[in-house]
């Protein structure tokens, strides 16, 4: 009988062990994109200040650009003296360069007979490629990168940075508005400006003043026809997009300013979208990168109360 005792004690254990193990994983799911989007709540989104924030109106619509005092206050300063003043109204987009840039402003600017005049704006400055980056919130990305020692997010914009007693400097990803220049690095003074809309040129980071960057509206200049080799320069001007307006929001009504919000690059929720990015976890996806580049992290907008753009 103690045998047949042990025996049922035995029997008992082994039934009881896979059920144990059977026990669902404590550990949550990973969530998709949209799913961390989904679940943001107010304090995760921001409004652009409309004192730094351009309307740049085309026939095909307006593009909104955010400015970054930041990291060029110079430049941007400039910038919204000659936006106050109307210099970029009726100009054009004169040039569109295959898979690199798009650039604006006064196509006429070596034509001393021709150029606009500049106003009250400076014609200056001194180059503004890279600051400090102490005193600079900096959300530092899990991945390495190729042109950084560090990369993340400051004040809302793609950078780079030498470490946290280092320099700082803005990237070269899509959507960058970059201050046009010659050969001399102090020759921008922000009239001339472009936008990145092909593959990200990192290797223009601290070569050219950046002094913004495309938040609503890239899929207006990413479909303007591209010009000729070798600069993309139109030999037309017939050929150019014209620019009805580049206007500061804060000269507008509140009512006509555009409704926008922008997720924050400083939050949990940031880091959980750049996760969702990093690894992949959709349908689609069969096996997860676990990396994800600077300028592939594209800065979700959205409507308020209209959801995600």
């Amino acid at each position: 009988m103690p045998r047949l005792h042990a025996l049922a004690a035995l029997l008992a254990a082994a039934l009881v062990l896979p059920l144990a193990a059977a026990e669902p994983d404590a550990t949550p799911a990973p969530r998709t994109t949209q799913q961390v989007l989904d679940a943001s709540g107010p304090s995760d989104w921001r409004t652009p200040d409309p004192d730094r924030t351009l309307y740049m109106d085309l026939e095909a619509g307006r593009v909104v650009i955010e400015l970054a005092p930041a990291f060029a206050p110079e430049h941007v300063a400039n910038i919204l003296v000659l936006a106050r003043e109307g210099f970029w109204d009726g100009t054009s987009v004169y040039r569109s360069h295959d898979n690199f840039v798009v650039q604006f402003g006064d196509a006429d600017a070596d034509d001393p007979a021709k150029a606009r005049p500049f106003g009250n704006a400076k014609t200056q400055l001194p180059a503004e490629f890279e600051r400090s980056a102490q005193g600079l919130a900096f959300h530092t990305l899990p991945d390495r990168d190729g042109w950084a020692p560090e990369v993340g997010f400051a004040d809302g914009f793609p950078a780079g940075r030498e470490g946290a007693d280092g320099q700082a400097w803005m990237a070269h990803c899509y959507g960058a508005l970059g201050a046009g220049r010659n050969l001399e690095a102090d020759s921008s003074i922000g009239a001339e400006l472009y936008v990145v809309t092909g593959q990200s040129p990192r290797q223009l980071d601290r070569n050219i003043t950046l002094v913004g960057r495309v938040i609503r509206g890239m899929d207006l200049l990413a479909a303007i026809p591209r010009g000729p080799e070798p600069m993309g320069i139109y030999e037309k001007p017939a050929q150019r997009t014209p620019i009805r307006a580049i206007t500061l929001a804060a000269t507008l009504p509140e009512a006509q300013r555009e409704r926008i919000e922008v997720l924050r690059t400083d939050t949990a929720t940031f880091d959980a979208f750049v996760e969702s990015r990093r690894n992949r976890r959709d349908a689609f996806y069969k096996r997860p990168s676990g990396h994800v580049d600077l300028c592939n992290i594209a800065i979700p907008t959205r409507t308020p109360d209209e959801g995600e753009d």
